[in-house]
């Protein structure tokens, strides 16, 4: 058995995840249509975890208790190897556990579960924290999946659009500098859906910090191709960034996250930050997300 990757399916799905950040690498339908971008030269990453920070803190600084740590944007996990828990032919557990290279960071005991499901519709993602310290624990959680844009070669990326489980007429937030904007602007979403096109991700990510859904869909418009499409689904999440390169690239994420970059000018104790969970001693957080995925 590979200790660097596990490979889960049905009859009609396939999925690999590696330990190195317990980040998904694929999702293939039977026929071979693979929706996890792959990695390329445009960004080096398929689906990572953000933890335990979503975003960026004012000058990549934690700060707590009289002192300061360094965290850079989206925190460790991404970048971690998580420990193999039990591996089968549909699941599989991936744990990470503070240790002495982590609490140079981040000065606080937890334990981060990943549970891969997949069925015949799709595939969920199970995230629980748990405080394993005596002190309250204040994080942030996120999912960071890229999927390929478009789905299917040979469709413009114009032809593409999310369109939302309910109308999204809240206002939504921006970046500058990683950090988030005060000012809210007007949401770009017509009703329950938002036409996808490279000029959105000019200002960065789209910042939903107000979600009334709780789940999209992502495809083509109809009559543009028959296709694969794909709906992302979430428990547990307060916020959505919805992101690409600005440049350009064939990939869109879409990111259900519990938090936020810090927002501009707010430079104070970390536990105090916008946007955290504060779980207790003892206590644990679960999130998920699901993914489904089809043809037309």
């Amino acid at each position: 058995m590979n200790n660097d990757t596990h490979t889960i399916h049905t009859g009609p799905l396939t999925a690999a995840m590696k330990a190195h950040g317990a980040e998904l690498c694929s999702l293939k339908d039977r026929s071979g249509t693979e929706f996890i971008w792959q990695a390329g030269p445009e960004w080096p990453r398929h689906a990572p975890l953000l933890f335990p920070i979503v975003g960026r803190l004012a000058g990549d600084e934690l700060r707590h208790q009289g002192k300061t740590y360094r965290m850079t944007q989206h925190g460790f996990a991404r970048d971690s190897r998580f420990a193999w828990a039990r591996r089968d032919e549909t699941s599989c557990t991936m744990v990470l556990e503070d240790s002495e290279a982590t609490r140079a960071l981040y000065p606080f005991a937890f334990r981060l579960t990943a549970i891969y499901t997949i069925d015949d519709a799709g595939l969920e993602l199970a995230l629980t924290i748990v405080n394993t310290g005596k002190e309250i624990l204040p994080a942030s959680l996120g999912g960071h999946p890229a999927f390929n844009w478009p789905l299917q070669a040979g469709v413009p990326k114009e032809s593409y659009a999310l369109t939302f489980a309910t109308a999204e007429a809240s206002p939504v937030r921006r970046l500058d500098g990683g950090l988030l904007r005060p000012a809210t602007e007007p949401s770009p979403v017509n009703g329950a859906v938002l036409p996808l096109s490279q000029s959105l991700f000019i200002d960065d990510a789209i910042i939903f910090d107000r979600i009334e859904s709780s789940s999209v869909r992502y495809a083509a418009a109809k009559g543009a191709s028959a296709g694969p499409w794909l709906k992302m689904s979430w428990r547990g999440f307060s916020e959505l960034g919805v992101w690409s390169k600005p440049s350009g690239a064939p990939f869109l994420c879409i990111e259900p996250w519990r938090g936020y970059a810090s927002p501009a000018g707010f430079d104070g104790e970390f536990g105090d930050k916008p946007g955290l969970m504060h779980i207790a001693p003892g206590a644990e957080q679960s999130l998920s997300y699901r993914i489904e995925v089809g043809s037309a």
